[in-house]
């Protein structure tokens, strides 16, 4: 097939640019994330995805209007129990993981079952993309990214060091609010692309790879936009192109793109 007759279709066209949108979006909230070792708070607020999109479904609501604001309370639920109830992240982060999913599972049950609507978002379904959601994935990605952009001296500085940050007069509670908060929505628009089941791949793949090859903070970001934007790309053309799940295509790709850098540092090494 030739590239103009495959760039002609509109489903292709939509998911390419929600897609680039959303995988520059992951890449770079996903440095920070694992530098942080807040790595599986993806995988955490993807469970909280399933049961609020379960709710959604079954109220008949459009599932992301339900979603976004339901996931971003329980990550602000997840920021409260690591400053309040002293739990480690990955405490927090289980707690709230497992009463999404149990949730979920119950919505769905009263629902009547797993149906088509809800599998296309465990498992993600980017070239049935609606304008709608394109262009939410759009705007919302672009307000993300602006806000990442303003506060980055802030969260370069929490990342590294967050006591030296309080003690600099920087307010962590606000930027760490803020941070969590993003996060949430990303999750919530990264479920389109890969599903709920393989959101988290899409924040890490891309930050580890980066950090495998980059020697600075500001390029190891540049690294992991440009691995995540072009294994989206890469995956929607491969998936398409050989009838394979878009969402487990990308994640393949990302790895295998973290395989590469792997062995191009361990040669470089020697």
């Amino acid at each position: 097939m030739e590239l103009i007759n495959f760039l002609s279709y509109g489903f292709i066209q939509r998911a390419l640019i929600a897609g680039s949108f959303i995988g520059l979006l992951c890449s770079l909230l996903g440095v920070f994330l694992v530098l942080r070792r807040l790595s599986l708070i993806g995988d955490g607020l993807a469970h909280v995805t399933f049961g609020s999109i379960a709710l959604g479904l079954l109220l008949n609501f459009y599932p992301l209007y339900i979603a976004i604001p339901v996931v971003m309370l329980c990550s602000l639920g997840i920021l409260k129990l690591m400053e309040r109830a002293r739990l480690y992240g990955d405490a927090a982060i289980g707690i709230v993981s497992s009463v999404g999913i149990a949730g979920g599972t119950l919505m769905a049950s009263i629902a009547g079952g797993f149906n088509v609507d809800l599998f296309s978002y465990l498992f993600g379904n980017i070239l049935a993309i609606s304008t709608t959601e394109v262009v939410i994935s759009m705007a919302l990605s672009g307000a993300v990214i602006i806000t990442i952009a303003v506060f980055y001296n802030e969260l370069f500085s929490l990342t590294f060091d967050e006591e030296f940050a309080r003690a600099t007069g920087i307010r962590t509670e606000r930027i760490n609010t803020v941070f969590i908060l993003a996060t949430a929505l990303t999750v919530v628009l990264a479920t389109r692309v890969v599903g709920i089941l393989l959101v988290s791949s899409l924040l890490i793949l891309p930050a580890v790879t980066s950090l495998q090859l980059a020697k600075g903070f500001k390029i190891a970001i540049v690294i992991s936009c440009i691995t995540g934007v072009l294994s989206v790309i890469a995956g929607i053309v491969v998936s398409f192109l050989m009838n394979l799940p878009a969402g487990a295509t990308i994640v393949m790709l990302n790895l295998l793109f973290f395989i590469a850098a792997f062995i191009y540092r361990s040669v470089h090494r020697e």
